[in-house]
């Protein structure tokens, strides 16, 4: 997010060093046991088994809690009959929201959702109202110590990447290296492979352009964010909205 680093740093550390860890597990946790028993538990073969294990990775879960997910999915330990579903809605100051979530019981989650958005003087909207607004894309964030530009970019454009953009500085700098979807994998594994340590990786609903927001409307979208990311039948919010550095300030971010 050029121009913004500072929230971007924000949102990054957030999402490295999480104080909800265990909520993350559970989630990740959930991806797996689905993604197991609908595709099988061999990763090799199931590219969404693949990507849940990724993910749990890269959220530091324990290898042992790992596969005990993949056993249980696999083994038929998990009698539950999840399904995914998508919701859209718009948050203050006109931003686009996209929430993914993995549930057992729609009227539970979408009346969870509607919730949210109406807390947060929001609005839940219908199927596709914002979709068009976002690009599906592979996402790989790099940890920024001892990377150099030129050395990324000789690797990931290689690998068939099609962006690369810094954000923060100096120390506290990370890579977002962006991909179409088909390229995703080839990509991160080619950075894994040249060593670059990879932070968070996935495939994402990526804004086209980005909404500034400020004062009450900034304070609305992250608390509309926080409180749908609390939900425990979501997997991923997207959105948007962008904080400038002067605003990030002021909330005391």
């Amino acid at each position: 997010m050029a121009g913004h680093n500072k929230w971007s740093k924000i949102k990054h550390r957030k999402a490295v060093v999480d104080k909800r860890r265990g909520k993350v597990w559970t989630k990740v946790a959930k991806a797996i046991i689905v993604a197991a028993k609908n595709g099988g538990p061999d990763p090799a073969a199931n590219l969404s088994l693949r990507y849940a294990i990724d993910e749990a990775r890269y959220a530091n879960m324990p290898r042992e809690t790992i596969e005990r997910a993949i056993q249980k999915g696999a083994g038929g330990g998990d009698t539950s009959s999840y399904e995914n579903t998508r919701y859209e809605g718009y948050a203050p100051g006109g931003v686009a929201v996209i929430v993914d979530a993995l549930t057992d019981n729609r009227t539970r989650t979408v009346g969870d959702v509607r919730l949210a958005f109406t807390d947060h003087s929001g609005n839940l909207g219908n199927s596709g109202c914002v979709a068009y607004l976002f690009d599906h894309r592979g996402q790989i964030t790099l940890e920024g110590k001892g990377v150099t530009e030129d050395r990324l970019m000789e690797v990931a454009v290689d690998a068939g990447a099609d962006n690369i953009e810094p954000s923060g500085e100096d120390e506290d700098r990370v890579w977002t290296v962006s991909t179409a979807p088909a390229q995703f994998q080839i990509v991160k594994e080619a950075l894994e492979k040249a060593g670059f340590t990879i932070t968070e990786a996935q495939l994402a609903m990526v804004p086209q352009n980005r909404v500034e927001v400020r004062g009450e409307a900034a304070r609305e979208v992250l608390g509309l964010i926080e409180a749908l990311e609390e939900l425990d039948d979501v997997q991923k919010v997207y959105a948007n909205f962008e904080v400038p550095d002067d605003e990030v300030d002021k909330l005391g971010l």
